[in-house]
């Protein structure tokens, strides 16, 4: 199906197309939620302690988030099914190996070669989707996919839990193989061969190497520098500042650049990329911090918790495909400042959490995050991809992914910093449990009014982007959802 077709409705086709997209989504949404519950388990079965283990997360999502353009580009210059597949498989053989990992540099290793696949899939989803399906029902379709790594992501904690608890830690990456495989079958039938976009194109590979280092030292400055290694934390960001300009500077003379910096002169484009890393860092930030609020200020049980946190991925489940269905239809503006504008109430209304507020009020509260967030992510990911020329499609998807990623590293890091400032550098600490609960609130409230005021920047930016012409029928939204 071609970017021209007239079609409204997805196809039985489509949808099957659309099912193993969103398999791999599944599977990246669980696996980055799977593992933390699972850390415990892991140091002491390994020994090693809490900063070696963690180590875990940090080679992954340094991998990953290096590595999403390169991804998306090889898609370009080898065609999106056979690299899209080839991750899947070498995401399912980094599982197994990470499950077989006899000491903690093996399965270290291992997660940096599952990241190398979780690249792939993660970047090639949305070009996929853009390059296969009409214009018309690329909202629902991005959507669908979003449900899916929502549904992952809200499973991970429950899912980890469960098989750490009656199995073993091992089992967290084994559940990866039966979804792996039944996707790769499924992908060989299903997704159609086209040609490159980009075949005669070349890898950039020191423009890999900068973005690597730069977005390495990154992360490794935020997680640093509110501890007591805040010297290498700061010296790490200034590195990576400096391979931040190194990289632009390439890029703007590289014959095939990772990313054509022109493509940044669209400012719609730019700006809606910009509302992604926004709306990702508000729910990442909120999402690290609620279970220090609902542990150190209400008292409640761990796996009560959980639970309780499960309130924000079910309302993003809830709105996404919806919100991608009428975006098709309405435009993709009325619907993201909507969703923006959800959230921002939403985080009005958790910053007035306090020691006495009822389970019943959090879980509300965290809903009305998710589905704001649910109404916005979609209708954003359509809109990035529709302002992407056909043959930048797959650097667009990669650079969403990228910003997604980015989104979520400086969500948890800047919110624990404004916690930190306002309660004091006890918070990061074990003594943080004998803080007094009211200290604690504030602190939280505070953090929860950083991420309002980060959705409201993103409103802000919205109406600044022209609306464009919907592509669909008004009246089927009502009716065909």
């Amino acid at each position: 199906m071609t970017e021209c077709s007239t079609g409204k409705k997805m196809s039985t086709k489509d949808f099957l197309i659309v099912i193993v997209i969103a398999l791999g989504s599944f599977m990246a949404g669980l696996d980055a939620t799977i593992v933390n519950i699972a850390l415990p388990d892991i140091a002491k079965a390994l020994d090693v302690s809490t900063v070696t283990v963690s180590w875990v997360l940090n080679a992954y999502l340094i991998i990953l988030v290096s590595l999403l353009l390169a991804a998306s580009r090889l898609g370009d210059m080898k065609g999106y099914r056979n690299i899209f597949l080839g991750g899947f498989a070498l995401f399912t053989v980094g599982s197994a190996l990470c499950g077989l990992s006899p000491n903690i540099d093996v399965l270290i290793i291992s997660r940096m070669i599952q990241a190398v696949g979780g690249a792939v899939i993660s970047a090639l989803g949305a070009v996929m989707v853009t390059s296969y399906l009409s214009a018309s029902v690329r909202g629902q379709a991005l959507g669908i996919v979003a449900m899916f790594t929502m549904l992952g992501a809200a499973l991970g904690p429950v899912v980890g839990g469960f098989l750490t608890s009656a199995f073993s830690w091992q089992y967290i990456f084994y559940v990866n193989l039966p979804v792996g495989i039944v996707a790769i079958i499924l992908g060989m039938h299903i997704l159609p061969q086209r040609d490159p976009v980009a075949p005669g194109a070349n890898l950039d590979v020191p423009g890999v190497v900068l973005v690597f280092v730069a977005l390495g030292t990154l992360i490794v400055g935020l997680t640093s520098i509110q501890g007591s290694s805040a010297v290498t934390g700061l010296a790490a960001l200034v590195l990576s500042v400096i391979f931040w300009a190194l990289f632009v500077a390439w890029e703007r003379k590289a014959k095939e650049p990772l990313i054509k910096l022109d493509l940044l002169s669209n400012e719609a484009f730019t700006l809606q990329n910009v509302n992604v890393m926004l709306i990702q860092m508000a729910m990442a930030g909120v999402m690290v911090i609620m279970p220090f609020y609902l542990e150190l200020v209400k008292h409640i049980a761990t796996d009560n918790a959980g639970t309780i946190l499960l309130a924000l991925p079910v309302g993003m489940i809830m709105t996404a495909p919806i919100a991608g269905k009428f975006s098709d239809v309405i435009g993709t503006k009325k619907p993201i400042i909507f969703g923006f504008l959800v959230c921002a109430v939403a985080l009005i209304l958790l910053s007035t959490l306090s020691v006495s507020t009822s389970v019943g009020h959090i879980c509300i509260y965290l809903f009305l995050l998710g589905a704001g967030t649910g109404i916005a992510f979609s209708p954003l990911n359509s809109a990035v991809m529709g302002e992407s020329p056909a043959q930048e499609r797959g650097m667009s998807s990669g650079l969403v992914k990228m910003m997604t990623n980015l989104g979520s590293s400086l969500g948890v890091a800047s919110v624990m910093l404004v916690a930190t400032v306002v309660a004091g550098p006890k918070l990061t600490e074990i003594s943080a449990h004998q803080l007094p609960s009211m200290d604690l609130a504030g602190a939280f409230d505070a953090a929860f009014l950083f991420c309002m005021v980060l959705e409201v920047i993103g409103i802000i930016l919205m109406l600044k982007v022209p609306a464009k012409e919907p592509s669909g029928d008004p009246e089927e939204a009502v009716m065909g959802f």
